[in-house]
């Protein structure tokens, strides 16, 4: 009888101290807000004290909340929230209004593949270019021209330049936008492409080729930066071009080198078969595409 009075007493004391800190934390005014919305039985809050503790915080904090970059919680864009099934509260991570209105916002970055670029060409936007330099407009026209009247099996462009002109950046913008149109695109880093796909024999090569080659959109980025090789040329270069060029599928490119600089680069060595070989990606390039120069300021200063 000792034993089951005692056991009494300690449960009567630990729900007195459950009590008692639940009846301090209703001094909170943002506290007492949250439970009030819950329309739970005390006895069944006083549990979770601790824990409402923190979710009437980050509650307090999303609904003053100005902008998801300014959020307090413990973790961004997202609230520490109860909620009630029957006489049980259980406690879950719930993303906000402002996070999933971005979300919303940047979903069609989905639809941009994109392999070894940096940040800023993820999130390139054509309000953000510059068109202050003239030396942009041709290009800028020709690709707000393009966006206006894209189609399956519209000539893509041969960019080159200087670097840090920008070009990459101009082309990220214009899949972005058709990005929002549902339109799906890869952009890839040509050096280190080839570089991945050579070590990818035994694993994932397939897969990795297939992606580029069939993307509806394709911006083949710093070509004529790779060092050249036969297999580089002729077991990739060529029949991705050759399949592109069969099946219709717009083609960009961003370089350095012109379209002659760019076929001496692909000889590989010299003598009469490299120069053809050389030659015969060209003339699809050419097929696949328009020719642009753009000399510009270097932006990356």
């Amino acid at each position: 009888m000792e034993k089951i009075n005692s056991l009494i007493d300690k449960t009567n004391i630990k729900m007195g101290d459950l009590y008692s800190e639940y009846q301090k934390a209703l001094e909170n005014d943002k506290f007492q807000k949250l439970v009030n919305e819950l329309n739970i039985d005390s006895k069944i809050l006083m549990k979770y004290t601790s824990k409402l503790e923190e979710a009437a915080t980050e509650y307090y904090n999303c609904n003053h909340c100005h902008s998801i970059c300014n959020c307090k919680n413990k973790i961004a864009g997202y609230c520490y929230l109860p909620k009630a099934t029957g006489k049980i509260l259980t406690f879950n991570y719930h993303s906000c209004k402002k996070k999933q209105k971005l979300d919303k916002e940047n979903k069609y970055m989905e639809n941009v593949y994109l392999y070894e670029l940096p940040e800023d060409i993820k999130n390139a936007k054509i309000s953000e270019i510059y068109p202050e330099y003239k030396e942009r407009y041709a290009t800028i026209n020709w690709l707000k021209d393009f966006i206006l009247n894209y189609h399956k099996g519209a000539k893509g462009l041969y960019l080159h330049g200087n670097f840090g002109a920008g070009k990459t950046y101009l082309i990220a913008s214009v899949f972005n936008e058709l990005a929002k149109k549902d339109i799906k695109s890869a952009i890839i880093f040509w050096p280190e492409f080839l570089r991945d796909l050579k070590t990818s024999f035994q694993t994932d090569f397939k897969d990795k080729f297939d992606k580029i080659k069939k993307a509806p959109l394709l911006l083949i980025d710093d070509i004529g930066a790779e060092n050249t090789t036969s297999w580089g040329r002729d077991e990739i270069l060529c029949p991705l071009l050759q399949y592109r060029m069969d099946e219709h599928l717009t083609t960009f490119f961003t370089s350095n080198l012109d379209l002659n600089s760019l076929e001496e680069h692909l000889e590989v060595s010299k003598g009469d078969v490299q120069t053809l070989k050389a030659k015969r990606i060209i003339e699809r390039i050419k097929q696949l595409t328009t020719d642009i120069e753009m000399i510009s300021n270097n932006l990356r200063k």
